[in-house]
């Protein structure tokens, strides 16, 4: 056989050679572009966090303007009653009655109580078991709904709100922006609204009214309470005067 038929044979053919290192450089490539992809994930999603870290940590400092429920009543109603007022314009009994209303471990808890979490799990109840500074997060950052989405954010804001806010300012800003009322945000507003008189002149009695109506607020009336209404109100006083007491209120002390 001649020289030049070996040297034929010998030679692989030029499929058999370029297919392993074609396949390599796909696959080499394919890992390249999944790793960038991950980076880049990665640094939006850093940024959408320090863009929603700013938007909280603002609001620790400036008054949030409302959110995206009081907006849409403002559109059905076409008008809404609100008045910010700093916390040391609230009547102190006021700030006590909606813990012991709403969250009596406020000032225990990080911002999920899982004590009551577990109580409404054994008990089999439907009721919720949102703290108020899970109320505070769906109020002015996010919307009204019990869909899994909205569910995980508040999760991630509450966190947030717990880390960057004191809890004094987190109870101010839940008792400006809350509703008491069809169309009425706010405690200066409701006070106003209901017994004529400003957030620091409410007594035990009326803030504890104003209190009863968070739960159900276009259902209840503080100014002409039902007797539930007024049953509830005496537990509330109660409530807050114990709080007092035993120091369950002292996140929020001036």
């Amino acid at each position: 056989m001649s020289r030049a038929s070996n040297r034929k044979k010998a030679k692989p053919s030029a499929r058999t050679k370029a297919s392993p290192t074609s396949r390599g450089g796909v696959l080499h490539r394919a890992a390249d572009g999944l790793r960038w992809l991950k980076r880049k994930l990665w640094r939006i999603l850093a940024v959408v966090f320090v863009l929603l870290a700013a938007w909280v940590l603002l609001y620790r400092f400036v008054p949030p303007p409302g959110g995206i429920y009081m907006f849409q009543e403002y559109r059905r109603i076409g008008e809404i009653q609100r008045q910010w007022v700093p916390m040391d314009r609230i009547a102190p009994v006021m700030a006590r009655s909606v813990i012991a209303a709403e969250d009596a471990n406020f000032c225990l808890h990080w911002g999920f109580d899982m004590t009551e979490i577990r109580k409404v799990i054994e008990s089999g109840s439907t009721r919720g078991a949102s703290t108020l500074s899970q109320q505070t997060v769906k109020n002015v950052f996010l919307w009204h709904g019990r869909d899994w989405t909205r569910k995980a954010l508040e999760s991630g804001f509450t966190l947030m709100i717990e880390v960057l806010w004191p809890k004094r300012r987190i109870l101010e800003v839940y008792l400006n922006i809350a509703e008491f009322d069809d169309g009425v945000f706010g405690v200066e507003a409701a006070a106003q609204h209901y017994f004529r008189v400003s957030a620091s002149d409410l007594s035990a009695v009326q803030a504890a009214r104003l209190a009863a109506v968070l739960p159900a607020p276009k259902s209840r009336d503080a100014a002409n309470p039902t007797q539930f209404l007024r049953s509830r109100t005496a537990s509330i006083v109660d409530g807050a005067a114990t709080i007092a007491r035993d120091g369950r209120a002292v996140c929020i002390d001036g």
